[in-house]
């Protein structure tokens, strides 16, 4: 979205941050400690907005890695609904801990091949929200990904929620952006299946885990 701003606004470019992290609006608003992190190409801003935004249960951490947030937080949305599948067909804390880990694994491919920095990919943005996001009973991707397990159709699940699962939506662009720059996505690509193919997740786990073996 930083592109898309910035492109908006050719001759007068608007000094931008992205503000990403593991947080929950709800518990921020109960003051549940929280870390965050600010990410922008202008040091002073993100400084500025450190203080503006710090309180005693909110903690902002500054990045200059805009590109990587930005799709930190678009990529764990997909990776959450395939924890949540997992979550609903009643799978334990091995499979979810796999997921995380592979699905953290191609999120540093895309973002390194986009030009991120893989690193970003470990810090607040990337690791802490993927690990919220699959796990947080709040989460909006997660819900979506449970009640497909239950064998409800997309649109209903979509229908009935009062917010909006990204994670829905992000699947396919996250897929095209991979062929583009020859990336392999497994895990995202079984999520675009589930979701628009009419494959069910019990066999989109059985493709994944039949893959050839590999290093890791």
């Amino acid at each position: 979205m930083s592109e898309v701003i910035a492109s908006a606004a050719p001759n007068a470019p608007p000094r931008i941050a992205v503000l990403s992290g593991p947080s929950f609006a709800l518990e921020v608003a109960k003051g549940a400690p929280t870390a965050a992190v600010v990410a922008s190409n202008d040091a002073a801003l993100a400084a500025e907005l450190q203080e503006e935004f710090a309180a005693p249960n909110f903690r902002l951490y500054s990045n200059d890695d805009v590109l990587g947030v930005e799709l930190a937080g678009a990529m764990k949305n997909v990776i959450a609904i395939a924890a949540g599948t997992c979550q609903g067909l009643g799978l334990g804390a091995n499979t979810l801990a796999a997921l995380i880990t592979r699905g953290l694994a191609e999120m540093s491919r895309l973002a390194a091949a986009l030009g991120a920095r893989p690193e970003t990919l470990s810090g607040l943005a990337g690791l802490g929200d993927l690990v919220l996001t699959c796990n947080g009973s709040l989460s909006r991707n997660r819900h979506v990904g449970v009640e497909l397990a239950k064998g409800r159709s997309l649109h209903e699940i979509v229908a009935g929620m009062p917010g909006v699962a990204e994670g829905v939506g992000t699947a396919a662009a996250l897929l095209a952006l991979a062929a583009e720059n020859s990336v392999e996505l497994p895990i995202i690509a079984q999520v675009e299946a589930i979701l628009h193919a009419g494959k069910s997740p019990r066999d989109a786990i059985r493709e994944i885990m039949d893959r050839p073996q590999r290093r890791e």
